[in-house]
């Protein structure tokens, strides 16, 4: 196991690997993010963590970028290059695929046509 050294860290993204996520190409979800990352010259800048289930199957495959509070839904390989172009600040979110958004007086705000959930 590695110990890396996260000065200078600018994002956190985490990819779901829960079984749904597999199910629906979380594996190369997860290799294609750390690629275009590798692309981009952006390994100090943004770190990657694979997690276990999210809670949100439907939405499956699940990307959450912080400290920025985004979700993403349904992330495709095809995905991956804007998601990570998003947070170099290269591009503004634009994507159908955002499911929440971060709001710090409200918390978790979910995007329109999401599936709202069963409240916990």
């Amino acid at each position: 196991m590695a110990t890396w050294d996260l000065s200078g860290t600018r994002h956190h993204v985490f990819i779901c690997n829960g079984g749904s996520c597999m199910k629906h190409g979380g594996e190369a979800v997860t290799q294609t993010i750390r690629k275009a990352i590798a692309e981009k010259g952006a390994d100090s800048l943004i770190h990657t963590t694979r997690t276990r289930c999210n809670g949100r199957c439907e939405d499956a495959c699940v990307v959450i970028a912080y400290p920025q509070g985004i979700w993403y839904r349904g992330v495709t390989p095809e995905a991956c290059a804007d998601i990570i172009a998003h947070l170099l600040d290269e591009e503004e979110v634009r994507s159908p695929q955002v499911s929440y958004t971060y709001n710090c007086t409200e918390g978790l705000v979910f995007s329109e046509e999401v599936a709202t959930g069963t409240k916990k």
